[in-house]
């Protein structure tokens, strides 16, 4: 688009910035997950799924870098405290909505 070979080494960001454009895709992901948590939290017949992502599986974690989890990033994103706030906020669609209406 503006003509900027790779050898001039400019990061997306600012290639990003001479467009005039942010970063949407980072922001769509994020509404998307943060919606499926509140879906999946608020329905009894995902108790299975609901059991996946906030159990912990027994043992010992292998050495090397941690990944962060679905309910870290929402929590992260959203500014929730603690997993029984994220839940019992998930449970009342509005009060979720509005949590998730601030997301950046």
């Amino acid at each position: 688009m503006l003509r900027i070979s790779w050898v001039h080494k400019v990061t997306n960001e600012e290639v990003l910035r001479r467009v005039g454009r942010s970063r949407e895709l980072t922001l769509t992901i994020k509404l998307k997950k943060t919606s499926y948590l509140g879906h999946v939290l608020r329905h009894d017949r995902y108790r299975l799924l609901q059991v996946i992502v906030m159990g912990k599986v027994e043992g010992k974690r292998r050495v090397g870098r941690r990944r962060k989890s679905w309910l870290r990033n929402v929590r992260e994103w959203t500014g929730v405290a603690s997993v029984e706030q994220l839940m019992r906020l998930a449970k009342n669609r509005e009060e979720y909505a509005e949590l998730t209406a601030n997301l950046q």
